[in-house]
């Protein structure tokens, strides 16, 4: 998945009890690489299949001068390891906690969307000394306040070996119907998806053993109600949501939102875009992100939103 990354992005791999993690950074030219002491900025991507760190490299550029940016291809998506396996959201609280502590020297800002976002906030929870702050798009567990949002296809489909891996080669491993998923779930406006994004997408759908990860989410093995978690969260956070993003409305986030306030200083709905504002979007989510990360060295810990 190199090759839809930056020049000068190369990668690295860390061991995790699942298998090899692999993340990107940057390695020389034209970024000025920060020294090693470096404030992390960890960008970790969606789920659904064909996800990959591919989905933050039109925004993290932006901040490779000046901070340690890490961005990783999670453990069943990518190029990372796809063990076969029933995917649990245990799973992946332990594969983000050894990713932070084996490539984050203090606490790391976490950039995060859906499902992962909603991950990162228990797992900020659980261990808050691992996090500086969260930055987060439309973070929902798709279960939230006891309504099943994200499940696309009756269980019965999906659950039957064999079937749900046919429909699976039918639904993600060819250009077609790629960029049709990207089309109908991902993007408000269709005329904003790239050539690129659909390879990217296509490339990372078609890894060995790609499905298990994939139909775990589409089954909703990995669902859960955030808003029985989020307002124990302690650590800084801001959130920007898509006023189009399939199944998990604005007006969910902007509920879940009210179950925290002290915490989530700062939610902005944007207006004409999905699920994945930093690929529909991304000059407003750099500027987003710039602007909270100012006001977390300059008040640190505590962001003041206007």
């Amino acid at each position: 998945m190199l090759q839809f990354h930056p020049p000068g992005i190369g990668q690295q791999v860390i061991n995790t009890a699942l298998g090899r993690l692999v993340y990107y950074l940057a390695v020389g030219e034209p970024w000025l690489l920060p020294s090693s002491d470096a404030q992390p900025l960890l960008f970790l991507h969606n789920f659904g299949g064909g996800a990959s760190a591919y989905e933050w490299s039109k925004v993290y550029p932006a901040f490779l001068d000046n901070y340690r940016v890490i961005a990783p291809d999670l453990i069943g998506w990518g190029k990372s390891a796809h063990p076969v396996r029933d995917y649990r959201i245990e799973d992946y609280l332990a594969i983000l906690t050894e990713l932070i502590e084996q490539t984050c020297n203090q606490p790391a800002i976490v950039v995060a969307s859906s499902l992962t976002g909603a991950i990162a906030i228990r797992l900020a929870i659980q261990r808050p000394e691992l996090f500086k702050a969260l930055f987060l798009s439309c973070p929902s567990g798709f279960a939230d306040f006891g309504q099943d949002a994200g499940r696309r296809l009756p269980l019965q489909v999906i659950g039957t070996p064999l079937l749900d891996q046919f429909i699976y080669s039918l639904g993600a491993m060819n250009e077609l119907a790629v960029r049709n998923f990207l089309e109908r779930f991902l993007f408000a406006n269709p005329d904003r998806i790239s050539p690129e994004m659909v390879q990217a997408y296509l490339e990372s759908a078609s890894q060995p053993n790609a499905q298990y990860a994939a139909l775990a989410f589409l089954r909703g093995d990995l669902y859960f109600d955030l808003a029985h978690y989020i307002g124990q969260l302690i650590v800084p956070t801001a959130i920007v949501w898509g006023e189009e993003a399939q199944f998990t409305s604005a007006d969910l986030g902007q509920r879940l939102t009210s179950l925290n306030p002290k915490t989530i200083q700062l939610f902005v709905r944007l207006a004409e875009t999905g699920v994945l504002p930093h690929l529909e979007h991304p000059a407003m989510i750099i500027a987003l992100l710039q602007e909270f990360l100012a006001k977390m060295s300059t008040t640190p810990g505590a962001p003041t939103v206007s």
